[in-house]
């Protein structure tokens, strides 16, 4: 059974980064039945991960949280924005993983903002973060907006998110779980394909 956590770096209580986290597992659920899928919530351990921080070593919930992170097939990881990148507790976290745990691991990034002018945090703070940890992370990374969470962004949010995890699945080798054009070539693999040949 594949097992996919969602990390959650959203600091409010109904948060717009965990509803994010929550959508990603209702594609991974449609894509794959069965497949297990965990939203952790980084605000409810956030004296956890201070005191890591300080004292050098993880608290038994903290330690928990990162058994999950390392036992897990793949990650989701969504974090809201602040001036163009994420915030300090994410980055804690990541801080208090060991160098080597996300070595090859499959990950989906996600992150929400006020405005589209933050969805270069993906790109420009997230993706450079997760190349230093060696993680495999996927091509589609998801931004949501206010804009997204009514009306017809919804259904554009729903589209990324599919895509995001079609490629995430494709990674962990579930037969089938590609998205795939009218044509019937394979999103993920016609992606990776334009990545890697810099001809095209």
């Amino acid at each position: 059974m594949t097992r996919v956590v969602a990390i959650s770096a959203g600091l409010s209580d109904a948060s717009s980064t965990t509803l994010l986290a929550e959508r990603f597992g209702e594609a991974v659920r449609r894509a794959e039945p069965g497949a297990s899928f965990e939203v952790v919530s980084l605000r409810d351990l956030a004296h956890d991960i201070t005191d890591a921080t300080i004292v050098g070593f993880a608290s038994p919930r903290l330690q928990h949280v990162i058994d999950q992170v390392a036992a897990a097939d793949a990650l989701v990881v969504v974090t809201p924005t602040y001036k163009a990148s994420y915030p300090g507790l994410f980055k804690s976290f990541v801080d208090a993983l060991d160098a080597d745990l996300l070595i090859g691991k499959p990950v989906v990034l996600g992150a929400t903002g006020g405005t589209a002018r933050h969805s270069l945090v993906i790109d420009h703070a997230l993706r450079p973060l997760f190349a230093y940890l060696q993680a495999m992370v996927v091509p589609t990374g998801v931004f949501a907006s206010p804009h997204d969470w009514g009306g017809e962004g919804t259904s554009a949010l729903d589209e990324r998110v599919g895509r995001a995890v079609g490629e995430l699945l494709s990674l962990l080798g579930g037969a089938g779980t590609g998205r795939t054009r009218d044509d019937g070539i394979d999103l993920f693999s016609e992606t990776m394909l334009s990545i890697s040949d810099p001809q095209l």
